[in-house]
């Protein structure tokens, strides 16, 4: 039968997007909101563990941490809710007989199935804008709000920090506690190192205060070691260039360096730009947004070759696939992080290998 041209976002391009967002926002509460259920399950009972003085933490910084890190959770199974919306739209279709329909008018189901595929391309740079998002305005608040639940006080600090600015001097922080509420950000137990051609500079000083430009020190001593040492008080540090936000990225590229950003990866890169780890993380910030498409290849096709089967049945199948490939993301990339893999590899052999696949399953589909 002669296959009909359609128009794009036509009648039946926007039934199946209906299909497909009423699916994902679907998908959505039931994968994020199962993540966020184990996520308290694990971590209530110990947030809300009595302080040393008696108190205990309030209702709203417990309500505040969730919301905060609802998105970084997001950002985790972002593929896999796309992958069950995907499956959810199928399963409703297969369940009408509208496939088989389309086939018969003349409609390939590549092409009944486009909408769907251009949703996982907007999850996937859906993906990219929201991890810009809360790495910039988001994940400060959170990780201060976490610490004071973890370590049970009412300030967020944190302990033994090192910092490479541009120059590659290294600055070592004994405690840093960042401004909020109009409060500066200041480092406690300062120490720097400046190697230079003739001498080497070391900066030392009881704290630190961050004055919207520049570090004011108190007690700070300079000690310059050449031909001669020269020992000298300095009230300003000078010669080192480090924010209180790239302070705030090294830490969370040292707890936790897969919820980085890509503008913070590429920071991060600048200053250490031989450091296998900031490679690998750069690579896979490209790479595991892919898997929303990834995915899809995968998962629909194994729908509408068992079309005969139960729903469950068909979704459990792609969910065992969905699984499959996140465990080799999660070797790939490991191995990657400790230098077993070259970086481009360790992010790219996944998507390749299991795209690959997924091209060859989704041209199979019958037309």
């Amino acid at each position: 039968m002669m296959r009909h041209r359609l128009p794009l976002f036509g009648r039946l391009d926007r039934y199946v997007t209906s299909h497909f967002a009423s699916s994902y926002s679907v998908a959505l509460l039931l994968v994020v909101g199962l993540f966020w259920i184990l996520d308290m399950a694990s971590n209530l009972d110990e947030f809300l563990e009595p302080w040393e003085d008696g108190e205990t933490v309030g209702s709203m910084v417990l309500v505040r941490y969730y919301v905060l890190n609802l998105p970084f959770l997001f950002l985790q199974v972002a593929p896999f809710v796309t992958l069950v919306a995907g499956m959810f739209t199928v399963n409703r279709l297969l369940k009408k007989n509208e496939i088989v329909a389309a086939l018969g008018a003349g409609i390939s189901a590549h092409r009944l199935l486009l909408p769907v595929f251009l949703g996982g391309i907007l999850a996937a740079l859906g993906m990219v804008v929201m991890r810009e998002w809360v790495g910039e305005r988001v994940a400060s608040r959170r990780d201060a709000l976490l610490d004071v639940l973890e370590n049970k006080r009412h300030e967020p600090v944190y302990e033994n920090l090192w910092v490479r600015d541009l120059s590659g001097s290294f600055v070592r922080l004994s405690e840093f506690v960042p401004g909020d509420d109009g409060r500066p950000a200041e480092a406690r137990g300062f120490a720097a190192v400046l190697r230079t051609s003739n001498a080497v500079v070391h900066i030392s000083a009881t704290r630190a205060v961050w004055d919207g430009s520049r570090w004011q020190l108190e007690g700070g001593v300079r000690s310059i070691v050449g031909d001669e040492k020269l020992v000298e008080s300095v009230d300003v540090l000078e010669g080192f260039e480090f924010t209180p936000e790239l302070v705030m990225t090294y830490r969370r590229a040292g707890a936790n360096p897969l919820e980085l950003s890509f503008s913070e990866i590429q920071d991060l890169m600048r200053r250490d730009p031989d450091s296998v780890i900031y490679q690998t993380l750069w690579q896979y910030h490209l790479t595991f947004p892919l898997a929303n498409i990834v995915l899809l290849l995968i998962g629909i096709p194994v729908m509408i070759a068992y079309e005969r089967g139960r729903g469950t049945d068909r979704m459990a199948l792609g969910g065992v696939l969905c699984l499959f490939y996140f465990g080799a993301d999660f070797v790939c990339r490991t191995i990657g992080l400790e230098g077993g893999l070259s970086p481009v590899l360790a992010s790219w052999l996944p998507v390749l290998a299991f795209g690959s696949l997924g091209i060859v399953l989704y041209d199979s589909i019958r037309t």
